[in-house]
């Protein structure tokens, strides 16, 4: 029996597990992957400072995000198509999250659907966005993520134009699967998978078949899909979006200082640091980077959080040190999924919780508002 440690023991086993075409989609950055890499790299080189003789019983890592109660300051981030990792895979994850107590965040791109997510559920959780051309199905979607009772809404600013994995393109990524020789090869050594995905709720992306007319085979589906992305998308979307949720708004996506200053001002609850985990626009910062100019900038107006290369509980504690309220995990919940199912995506949150409750300690930290700057060495 394998002994699970880390997120990088989950990752390998998730390696194992999944068809090649869906484990890369989530492990994979855009063009050279410089940006994905140093999302982690930049987070491996910053130093905590060690303190000792200091009274750190009764610790603890709760706090809120945008008002919700947490048990530590971290929520799932949207990941598309999760289910194709795991059978039913959002609707298990909303599940682990749900019952650790840190908020499940719905991706448009998902396998479940929203519907499908609230009656595999029995508290809200998050649904993220992206604005397409069709402002109509936008619409109704936001309708729809309301009447499921979702308690904030994410917007994801940063995919106006989908930036190239190489890995995608060359494994036929597609959903469901594109019929390869490769694909078929390496679908008939993973039985497990076949046989769960057998027995799934959904196949497909199932907040987008059956809401949209000329999208129900996998090639309309696809053509649909690659052509909505809206390279138009502004502020005033923005506003729009605002107002017909009428809730808690979080934007995603934010890299640069005046795009904070502008997103502070547009009264949404919350922002997060992020460049897509690496995979839209290559060269750019890492999250940890751009963090601490950003919540220098607009910390003291709106809630900054980051997400991007958090793999432990050393990786958030370091951005919650350089200002972050908040962060998102994504990959390392997906590793969980993809190598143990729901029970999987509980490890990767108790793991994560474990590590940052001990370096809290190490550092001198009983709690979530005590950290600061003063305990990364080389801060950015």
């Amino acid at each position: 029996m394998t002994v699970i440690t880390c997120i990088e023991d989950l990752r390998l086993l998730h390696k194992k597990n999944a068809p090649k075409a869906f484990y890369d989609y989530v492990d994979a950055g855009s063009y050279t992957e410089g940006t994905y890499h140093a999302n982690s790299a930049d987070l491996a080189a910053l130093k905590l400072r060690q303190r000792v003789a200091v009274n750190v019983d009764n610790r603890s890592t709760e706090s809120t995000m945008v008002g919700h109660k947490v048990a530590m300051p971290t929520a799932l981030a949207p990941v598309g198509l999760t289910g194709m990792q795991w059978a039913d895979g959002e609707i298990l994850a909303a599940r682990a999250a749900e019952k650790f107590g840190v908020p499940f965040t719905l991706s448009t791109m998902s396998i479940c659907s929203i519907e499908d997510v609230a009656a595999g559920t029995t508290k809200p959780f998050w649904f993220q966005l992206y604005v397409m051309r069709d402002r109509d199905y936008i619409k109704r979607l936001i309708h729809r993520a309301r009447a499921a009772k979702c308690s904030a809404l994410v917007l994801t600013l940063d995919l106006q134009i989908i930036g190239q994995r190489h890995k995608d393109l060359k494994n036929g990524m597609s959903v469901p699967p594109k019929i390869m020789l490769s694909n078929l090869v390496d679908m008939m050594t993973k039985p497990a998978w076949g046989l769960r995905m057998l027995g799934a709720k959904r196949r497909v992306f199932g907040n987008i078949v059956g809401h949209v007319k000329g999208a129900e085979g996998i090639v309309s589906l696809s053509k649909w899909t690659a052509s909505q992305f809206d390279p138009t998308l502004d502020w005033k979307d923005v506003e729009w979006v605002k107002n017909e949720w009428g809730g808690k708004l979080i934007l995603k996506g934010i890299q640069d200082v005046e795009d904070a200053k502008i997103a502070a001002a547009s009264g949404a609850d919350a922002i997060v640091v992020s460049n897509h985990g690496g995979r839209q626009l290559d060269g750019a910062l890492s999250s940890i980077r751009a963090l601490p100019p950003i919540v220098d900038a607009v910390g003291d107006r709106i809630e900054v959080w980051m997400d991007g290369g958090i793999r432990s509980g050393q990786d958030m504690l370091k951005a919650l040190a350089l200002g972050a309220k908040g962060t998102l995990i994504g990959r390392a919940f997906n590793f969980g999924l993809g190598a143990m199912g729901e029970a999987g995506v509980t490890r990767a949150l108790e793991i994560i919780r474990a590590e940052l409750d001990t370096s809290m300690a190490l550092c001198g930290v009983k709690n979530v508002g005590e950290i600061s700057r003063e305990i990364v060495l080389n801060p950015y």
